[in-house]
């Protein structure tokens, strides 16, 4: 259960502290270290690393689709259909920032008012921060202490980019992509892998006369997908959504639910899991090394990148050089294990 009658957490508050208000549902515990995790405070990485030793329970739900699909507004009826059987539920927006700023809007929390004050909800709006995929860098330290504090379900909106946004299906257990009438050219926007990525479809606005067009052109995607030899288990369903008249809503949460119950019949679950773990350490890999280039290897890298600039050494050459530079700074405690 979510405390909302927390006491503060003292900004000096040790890992130990802040942990023990994340386990134990405090709203002020939980928000701080999310803020941390979004800032990249180092300080807090041990309490980062023992939340995640507490996680694992909630069932993580990515709404992704295009601008204007209308993921906000379906994630808002999702909370309001899924509060009456007593599961708590967090939503982790993400807002693009400005390439130019560097700033965000956050707005998530001011569009969702209906239900920001229950205490069973929790609303973080994050920035994406320069992260392609449609995720921020802290996304999945967020759902961590959202899992961590207990809440059944986390909401994992992404910021809505188009083709390429299919990060989602590396942190996700269920995956919705949204697809509001009206795309034109056959639903463009769920294409180059966008289609491959959703366990549920969701044609939202489905009101709107144009609705039946998006739907016949799912099927008949899905269809060309089966033809073409793709190995479906579980059988994609489609859902017709209306948050004006709240047609579908149900069917969509009944939906989540099977598919949850699925993936622990088959045993997919774990191998999802494995996936998410994998994709997320390379991750961490990648943004590490980019750091350390960045900070100290500055020197070493510009030398390398004029190198293979004036053809005097191969790109995978000095690439190798990089890394072996690496190589002698990281170390790693193969003993640090999760208590």
């Amino acid at each position: 259960m979510i405390d909302i009658e927390s006491s503060p957490v003292a900004e000096g508050a040790n890992s130990t502290d802040i942990v023990s208000g994340v386990v134990a549902g405090r709203t002020r515990a939980i928000a701080r270290l999310i803020t941390q995790a979004e800032a990249g405070n180092t300080a807090f990485r041990p309490a980062l690393a023992e939340v995640y030793c507490h996680t694992g329970h909630a069932h993580i739900v990515g709404i992704t689709g295009v601008p204007g699909s209308g993921k906000s507004t379906l994630a808002q009826a999702l909370v309001q259909e899924i509060r009456p059987s007593g599961r708590t539920v967090a939503i982790v927006a993400m807002d693009p920032s400005s390439p130019f700023s560097g700033g965000s809007i956050l707005g998530d929390r001011i569009r969702m008012t209906e239900i920001a004050n229950d205490p069973g909800v929790f609303i973080r709006s994050m920035a994406t921060r320069g992260a392609l995929g449609g995720l921020g860098r802290a996304t999945l330290d967020a759902v961590d202490v959202l899992d961590a504090a207990g809440f059944d379900i986390v909401l994992v909106e992404t910021v809505g980019v188009g083709q390429d946004e299919v990060d989602v299906v590396q942190a996700t257990y269920t995956t919705i992509v949204v697809s509001p009438p009206g795309l034109g050219d056959e639903i463009q926007a769920i294409k180059a892998g966008v289609l491959e990525i959703a366990d549920i479809h969701v044609v939202s606005k489905c009101d709107r006369s144009d609705a039946a067009k998006t739907v016949a052109d799912l099927k008949q995607m899905l269809t060309l997908g089966i033809l073409f030899g793709a190995h479906r288990p579980w059988a994609i369903p489609i859902i017709r959504t209306s948050v004006e008249s709240n047609e579908g809503i149900g069917e969509l949460v009944q939906a989540i639910d099977q598919h949850r119950l699925h993936l622990e019949q088959t045993s997919q679950i774990a191998a999802r899991r494995k996936r998410i773990a994998k994709a997320r350490t390379i991750k961490i890999v990648e943004n590490i090394i980019r750091g350390r280039f960045g900070t100290h290897h500055r020197d070493l890298a510009n030398t390398m990148f004029q190198h293979v600039s004036a053809r005097e050494i191969d790109p995978h050459t000095a690439a190798i050089k990089l890394l072996a530079a690496l190589d002698k700074e990281i170390g790693y405690d193969s003993n640090k294990k999760c208590s």
